[in-house]
């Protein structure tokens, strides 16, 4: 016999509360497993409930927690999605749901879902700190600390919330305030492994790299193999230039989260520094295509286009980057350097983005106010220079001669090194000071209270706005006197920088108004240590028939412009050949797409040779294949000038608009060769055809460059070095003269030379 519909539904019902019941016991171990971590085990249960009962509300949400933790983002959120159409206001789901979409970097989601959760419990201090997050990632960071004290103002001991405040507050540069919300979160909380991560971040902003290792190691205790973890010690590993062991910890985050934004930049800033342009472009592309509005994206990819040559690619990035950020300090100083090739950015362009760096950051510092100290014009003056330079490069390059020949009875030289690495010109440096300081390890004030201590009267920066350099310490003023050379001397468009030494060919006196330092002219921009070990060589046109140019500079000097006059002048010159050397020619795509503009402009690829990485030796023995060099333009060449000079091979040099596209005039002149100076690309190609087609005079030029270099004023580093000392008197003397009038002398104390 047939039961009835009112039976058949009676006995559902009673099957349906069995169900329930036996399920209520399913997801109570459920969960309990959850909460060990034992997530194959949780899933196995959540799937036996809404096998029997397909819309358990709590087992889907367990179910897609479980496939969130284990990175199945799309399954995740497809089935909080589901918990919410059954249980629209089931505010933990909203929550959950807006995690997933903050991991799959769809921040405007995410917003909505923790907004919402948040409308549904007002008091949802999760969510509302979880907010914070997601409105730091789109870059709104006053909203995001705002939303942060609000979680800390329900929850005081909330140890999330804490380590948020502090991670936007680094964000912020208020690093004493990060570090004192980190240390809050591991008071209430002491194996916190992101409040530890912080603190890790905190240590390396105050350049306290030991602590910062140490923490991150701690961190990778209690999380081994947290990628976010792993990416921050990558980024410790970059800023010691350990950069195999930082690819390598990038790498690994990445094989775990590959959109892990962190992860991805460390990445192609490494990649940049190791010359894997193509790699670094990828993780760039990888970063814009998940974030469109990703700054770090854009200004990853201008500087991926800069190691390419596109200068002007690059400069569009930079330009996106700051449209989205305004003060993104990374950007405002990859624009400034990448400013100085492009033949329109005249002195006028490249001071007023360098304004911008002191207008956004600089202005932003407050300056010292220094103790009064004795005036005496002619005493023994203390010279603080700081550097990342004292190592083999260019920049140190020129400061060696100087420091060789400093003269100790009137100057102190106190040297203030700011890298993390050291070589065999780290220990003469070190050799020729009186004083010597590792800052590297020191945060800006530490460093600025190192200065003070020293009583340094006279402080000079050699980085300009390169890699390394601390113009964050003299933006605060900790001495009275300040000057910036040797390196980038530009200008950094500072007005707490009272001098740059340069030249009147680098810096003519119409432009010095653009300027808010001082000129101090010197014999030349730059001299250099001499290059005495190279034997003589035979001008190669001699016994080859034909002439040979040559470039021994950065590739990414080399402007299209530069390649068409160059392919013009090899064009009038049948059979000339030309040698390009740098160590990013070791990368084929770059190397490739080098001799490809060549070869675009008719120069045939036999006659094109591409040189990579040697030794410093081996680049200089390299220069007895060349008969002329050829300066690059708009951005010109430096100590590349000085050791072809030095190796008996005049330089074509050009007059740009700029300043850097007049260093290489400013040493060809220095030097005593007037006359290889041009004014335009017609004098440039006239000039070098003029002086191939006289080897004998080419030839004896070759043999009497040394003795040349060593009489003249920009080539004998004595004399140069006794010129930037009476420089350096004069700021002195011209200070004292200026504090006594305001009465600003000491009217007793120690010794104003001071110093330990």
């Amino acid at each position: 016999m047939q039961k009835s519909g009112g039976a058949r539904a009676f006995q559902n019902a009673r099957l349906q509360k069995k169900l329930m019941k036996q399920a209520d016991a399913v997801i109570a171990a459920a969960a309990n497993a959850y909460g060990q971590g034992r997530y194959a085990e949780t899933e196995a249960l959540c799937r036996e409930i809404l096998k029997a009962l397909p819309d358990h509300v709590d087992a889907m949400h367990l179910l897609g927690m479980c496939a969130h933790d284990g990175r199945r983002l799309d399954e995740a959120r497809e089935l909080l999605e589901r918990v919410i159409a059954l249980d629209p206001r089931l505010h933990d789901a909203h929550n959950n749901l807006a995690t997933v979409h903050f991991d799959l970097g769809n921040y405007e989601e995410a917003r909505r879902c923790q907004e919402r959760a948040i409308a549904l419990k007002p008091n949802f201090a999760v969510a509302i700190t979880n907010l914070g997050n997601t409105l730091m990632h789109m870059g709104l960071y006053e909203q995001a600390l705002e939303m942060h004290e609000r979680a800390i103002k329900i929850k005081p001991d909330y140890a999330d919330a804490l380590c948020n405040r502090g991670m936007v507050e680094i964000v912020l540069r208020q690093i004493t305030r990060a570090k004192e919300s980190f240390d809050r979160a591991l008071l209430f909380q002491p194996r916190h492994a992101e409040a530890i991560v912080g603190s890790g971040m905190v240590s390396i902003e105050l350049r306290h790299h030991a602590e910062a290792a140490a923490k991150f190691a701690m961190a990778l205790a209690i999380k081994p193999g947290a990628p976010r973890i792993l990416a921050q010690r990558g980024r410790l590993s970059y800023e010691l230039q350990r950069l195999p062991e930082a690819l390598a910890d990038f790498e690994a985050a990445l094989a775990i989260s590959p959109k892990l934004e962190l992860a991805l930049r460390g990445k192609a800033q490494t990649c940049l520094l190791m010359g894997k342009t193509a790699q670094a472009m990828a993780a760039a592309a990888a970063l814009i295509e998940q974030s469109p509005r990703s700054e770090m994206g854009h200004a990853l990819m201008g500087f991926a286009y800069s190691n390419q040559g596109d200068m002007e690619a690059a400069i569009q990035n930079l330009d996106r980057a700051l449209a989205l950020r305004p003060d993104y300090e990374d950007a405002i100083r990859g624009k400034i350097f990448l400013l100085d090739y492009l033949a329109e950015a005249d002195f006028a362009v490249q001071q007023a983005v360098r304004t911008s760096w002191w207008d956004a950051i600089g202005s932003k510092i407050p300056q010292r106010t220094l103790s009064k100290r004795p005036l005496d014009p002619d005493k023994q003056i203390v010279v603080g220079y700081v550097a990342a330079e004292f190592r083999q490069h260019s920049a140190g390059l020129t400061l060696l001669p100087i420091m060789r020949h400093h003269d100790h009875a009137n100057f102190k030289i106190i040297c203030y090194y700011s890298w993390p690495g050291a070589d065999e010109y780290t220990a003469m440096f070190k050799s020729l000071a009186d004083v010597w300081v590792d800052a590297w390890g020191l945060s800006d004030d530490e460093l600025a209270d190192r200065i003070e201590a020293d009583k340094v009267d006279i402080l000079i920066d050699v980085s300009g706005h390169t890699t390394g350099n601390r113009l964050q310490v003299f933006a605060r003023k900790p001495a009275p006197i300040q000057a910036t050379g040797f390196g980038h001397a530009t200008g950094t468009g500072m007005q707490t920088m009272d001098y740059v030494l340069a030249d009147p060919v680098f810096i003519p006196p119409s432009v010095r108004h653009l300027f808010p330092e001082k000129i101090q002219d010197l014999p030349c921009l730059i001299t250099m240590e001499p290059v005495l070990d190279l034997p003589p060589s035979e001008l190669p046109m001699l016994r080859n028939g034909y002439v040979t140019f040559g470039v021994f500079n950065r590739i990414y000097k080399i402007s299209d412009q530069a390649i068409s006059v160059w392919s013009r002048l090899m064009r009038e010159l049948p059979g000339s050949k030309i040698i390009l050397k740098h160590g990013l020619l070791d990368d084929s795509l770059l190397r490739d797409s080098l001799v490809a503009r060549f070869v675009a402009q008719g120069i045939a690829e036999e006659n094109i040779t591409c040189l990579g990485v040697t030794s410093r030796h081996d680049h200089l023995l390299a220069f007895d294949k060349v008969d002329i060099s050829l300066d690059t333009f708009p951005q010109n060449g430096g100590i590349s000038t000085w050791e072809s000079l030095y190796a008996g091979v005049p330089v074509v040099a050009k007059l740009g608009n700029g300043a850097s596209s007049r260093a290489g005039a400013s040493i060809v002149a220095g030097a005593g060769l007037g006359d290889w100076v041009a004014e335009d690309d017609e004098g440039y190609i006239e000039i070098a055809r003029k002086f191939a087609s006289q080897p004998a005079l080419l030839a004896k030029l070759r043999a009497d460059l040394p003795a040349k270099i060593a009489a003249s004023p920009g080539g004998n580093v004595e004399i140069y070095t006794r010129e930037l000392e009476a420089g350096y008197r004069k700021f002195w003397r011209d200070y004292c003269a200026a504090a006594a009038e305001r009465g600003d002398a000491a009217v007793s104390g120690t010794d104003a030379s001071g110093g330990s």
